[in-house]
């Protein structure tokens, strides 16, 4: 009896290390790469906002291909030549400094995750003077680049490689796919159809210090925050 306990006790340990191992990230690196000793590695980035959220069938933002959407809007007040975005489920919320939605907060215990798959859109609003949730809808979004599964995340509890990562070079000679002061969003889904359901952890990354980036899941939390910094 007691062996067998001993037995089910490891099980339950090795089990519980893998979830929480999931949840850990390495620094988030930039697409710069530079030798230390033997080793190539990627330049982390100087600059890292973190958010916490709750995705739930319900709370989606739009249904595109018969895939349910949800967006995080993101204001970012210079103009960088690199953004990256990454994407984890579930997520543990130990990140320093992440800003946890209310959403998160209400699920914070949900062991539920799901398979990410990630966009970075860029609108043609530059100015968040008179910035609102209509204009928001009604702005021409581009998407400049997406993710479904990156081997560099950790993987989920379930084992497999389903979290996402993207890097996102600016094209200064193209007004289209330059990376200018402005308001975007990190659009997410999974990439099976089906329900998102899950805690999730979502970063945007730049290799400078961009003073007042804040992300946000409406455009009226947004603007609170735009006029806090």
């Amino acid at each position: 009896m007691k062996k067998k306990f001993i037995v089910s006790l490891a099980i339950l340990l090795v089990g519980g290390l893998s979830a929480t191992q999931a949840q850990k990230l390495k620094k988030f690196g930039s697409s710069v790469e530079k030798k230390v000793g033997p080793k190539t590695i990627k330049v982390p980035y100087t600059d890292v906002i973190s958010y916490l959220g709750y995705a739930e069938s319900g709370n989606e933002d739009e249904v595109k291909d018969n895939k349910k959407f949800y967006y995080i809007y993101v204001w970012v007040p210079l103009a960088a030549p690199e953004l990256g975005v990454r994407m984890v489920s579930p997520t543990d919320g130990k990140t320093k400094g992440a800003t946890a939605s209310k959403e998160y907060t209400d699920n914070a215990g949900s062991e539920d995750f799901f398979d990410t798959y990630i966009t970075l859109e860029r609108s043609d609003i530059i100015s968040n003077d008179g910035l609102t949730d209509s204009s928001a809808k009604g702005a021409n979004w581009v998407t400049l680049a997406s993710n479904d599964d990156s081997s560099e995340m950790p993987k989920q509890p379930s084992g497999s490689s389903y979290n996402s990562l993207l890097r996102y070079k600016s094209e200064i000679s193209n007004p289209t796919k330059a990376i200018t002061a402005g308001l975007y969003r990190v659009g997410f889904t999974t990439y099976k159809t089906g329900e998102v359901k899950g805690t999730f952890m979502a970063e945007v990354a730049a290799p400078i210090k961009l003073p007042g980036v804040v992300m946000a899941k409406t455009i009226e939390e947004l603007n609170a925050k735009i006029a806090a910094e």
